[in-house]
């Protein structure tokens, strides 16, 4: 079982906790998850199985969007409704107050993260750090949203659809929108429907993938290897070049059939059998191997 397996992750479990849960239900142990998702989030958790693992940093990088629930005139510790209550404040904006200010978090940001996270500073995790009632500075990160869009409001609150980078925060946006309102936020709830290329309807409780386990039927939730990178072009090695292949060698042109020299390409053996991820470097006149997959 190579690939990925669309895990929709449920409240109150940790995305290590998903890990952990398909380890015993899969009986694998070379598992690994492409995005953390806070405990009291739901939604898409895209989980490496295998070979897939060598996959994580690829999708890592892809762009999510959730629904979100904001929750305005509060303030808490943590950013969101979980947290200890720092201050209320009435709130006496307007629809279209809400709107200019979303809108005016679109495109890119300097965002601060929570304290509440798992980002070390130190050697430490900034959420132990306040456990123990320390706050420390934290550096702004550049991120990114691509949409914000308010699909309701209903005072005190906002319920809205974010599509933005990764290591954004969206417990900081629904904080720093209440700030920017002059009233405080706090987020309500968060519901991740899509990472990558990976939605909420493709995605499975940990419950189903027992049901599935038990019905014999899981290998068809597993996400292939290359299909997960087939926007990748694909080509093939010609027979001469099987053995530098299989053994990740850089390739000649002339050792493979077709040619792609934009992009990563899905490099496949002479008989089609998909092995890696390769790159054409022009100075070398070479694929080079970016990450093999035998």
């Amino acid at each position: 079982m190579d690939g990925i397996i669309v895990i929709k992750k449920e409240k109150g479990f940790t995305s290590h906790d998903v890990v952990a849960k398909l380890r015993g239900i899969l009986h694998m142990k070379k598992i690994g998850h492409t995005g953390t998702l806070d405990p009291d989030a739901e939604g898409v958790l895209p989980v490496a199985l295998g070979k897939g693992t060598r996959l994580v940093e690829f999708l890592t990088e892809k762009e999510k969007t959730y629904e979100a629930v904001l929750h305005l005139g509060v303030e808490t510790d943590t950013q969101d409704m979980t947290g200890t209550v720092l201050q209320t404040k009435e709130v006496s904006v307007t629809e279209d107050e809400v709107r200019k200010a979303a809108a005016s978090f679109l495109g890119k940001q300097m965002q601060i993260p929570p304290m509440y996270s798992a980002l070390k500073v130190g050697g430490k995790k900034l959420y132990e750090l306040a456990r123990e009632g320390k706050e420390v500075e934290r550096a702004p990160r550049p991120v990114c949203f691509y949409e914000i869009e308010v699909l309701d409001v209903s005072l005190p609150l906002v319920r809205m659809r974010v599509t933005c980078s990764k290591g954004t925060y969206i417990r900081t946006l629904c904080h720093d929108l209440g700030k920017k309102l002059s009233c405080g936020g706090a987020m309500e709830s968060l519901l991740r429907t899509k990472s990558g290329d990976f939605t909420l309807a493709q995605s499975l409780t940990l419950a189903q993938v027992e049901m599935a386990v038990a019905n014999g039927t899981i290998e068809e939730s597993i996400i292939p290897v290359e299909e997960v990178l087939a926007a990748y072009p694909r080509i093939c090695v010609i027979p001469a070049g099987d053995r530098l292949l299989a053994n990740g060698n850089p390739l000649h042109e002339g050792l493979v059939s077709g040619n792609s020299r934009d992009k990563w390409v899905r490099m496949c053996t002479s008989e089609g059998a998909f092995v890696g991820i390769y790159q054409w470097k022009q100075n070398r006149e070479q694929y080079f191997p970016v990450k093999m997959f035998i």
